[in-house]
């Protein structure tokens, strides 16, 4: 699928990639409304109401991603809720195999994630995902999200990165279109973000729902 031998560096979005989404998906789609109902004594349709329009309002920018944001603006200690829900932050079955290969190959493995970075220590507390890594960016460091032009440029010039030898992973068609725009060589979609809801079509990307797909090719080079 990919030449791999002009591909030096794999960069790994996060949450749906290397991690199963379904446990950020039910923590701000379930438990986020459940509590907001209980707090403020309100029925669970008006709190995913007033969800829904407080995560509408800024969908795709910083805040949209950063927990400090919306522990303001809902009143919620949305750190002490993740960690209600640990037992449910999984690593994908097919992770761990693809990046061991990767680092077999002597490929760069970064993550490049939009998580805020409590929420990206909780999820590197509860899996063994740091041994398959070898550097970590989160776009909250940057100042930009990943659908920004500055957060690649950012990435780019910290890891002395050629973006046109590097493979991007995500399960954001917006944020492959935007890692293509900034010069990222390959990008690559993952269909099955969640692994309690049907599988995700990509238009404009190739994209796959299992990293076993790639290892022939991958560890023949």
């Amino acid at each position: 699928m990919f030449p791999w031998n002009e591909i030096d560096t794999v960069l790994l979005d996060m949450d749906g990639t290397l991690l199963d989404l379904h446990f950020d998906n039910h923590f701000w789609l379930n438990l986020v409304p459940q509590e907001l109902s209980r707090q403020r004594d309100i029925d669970t349709e008006e709190a995913i109401k007033l969800v829904e329009a407080a995560y509408e309002k800024v969908f795709g920018t910083l805040e949209w991603y950063c927990l400090d944001y919306w522990q303001n603006e809902l009143q919620l200690d949305i750190l002490n809720l993740h960690k209600t829900l640990v037992d449910r932050i999984q690593l994908r079955q097919d992770s761990m195999p693809f990046l061991k290969a990767l680092g077999a190959q002597n490929k760069s493995r970064i993550l490049v994630t939009n998580a805020h970075p409590n929420s990206l220590a909780l999820k590197l507390e509860h899996t063994d995902l740091a041994l398959g890594l070898d550097q970590m960016l989160s776009s909250h460091e940057t100042g930009y999200p990943k659908e920004h032009p500055h957060f690649w440029q950012h990435l780019f010039m910290q890891f002395s990165l050629d973006p046109s030898r590097c493979l991007f992973i995500d399960d954001s068609e917006v944020i492959l279109q935007a890692s293509r725009d900034a010069g990222v060589g390959h990008q690559l979609g993952i269909t099955n973000p969640d692994s309690q809801k049907p599988h995700k079509v990509f238009s404009d990307f190739p994209a796959i729902g299992d990293y076993h797909l790639l290892l022939d090719d991958l560890l023949a080079k």
